[in-house]
């Protein structure tokens, strides 16, 4: 059996042969839009599990950085601290990379 349709979607009409002629089958477009809501909500769900997965793969465990996590801060080589306002006494620093190039 051979089935061939028509869609014209501007006026929202499927028509197709049948025994006693053309069969046309037509629609709101109300309920167009709802049936796309539904395509679409189907459709991302589809789309959000499969990254849901992908991300589960990728995400280990343990933490990336355990000594991050205690909150320590340990200043890296290579760094010397500057006064912000060398006028106070208090003085707020600021520490700055040494092995910066000039750029």
């Amino acid at each position: 059996m051979k089935f061939m349709a028509v869609p014209n979607y501007t006026y929202l009409k499927l028509k197709m042969l049948g025994p006693s002629g053309v069969i046309t089958i037509s629609t709101s477009f109300q309920c167009a839009y709802k049936g796309e809501i539904k395509c679409y909500d189907h459709a991302t769900a589809i789309i959000a599990s499969g990254e849901v997965a992908a991300i589960k793969k990728e995400v280990t465990e343990e933490v990336p950085y355990p000594k991050g996590s205690t909150g320590s801060f340990e200043p890296v080589e290579g760094s010397k601290e500057i006064l912000i306002d060398p006028g106070r006494p208090e003085g707020k620093v600021v520490r700055i990379g040494t092995t910066l190039s000039s750029k």
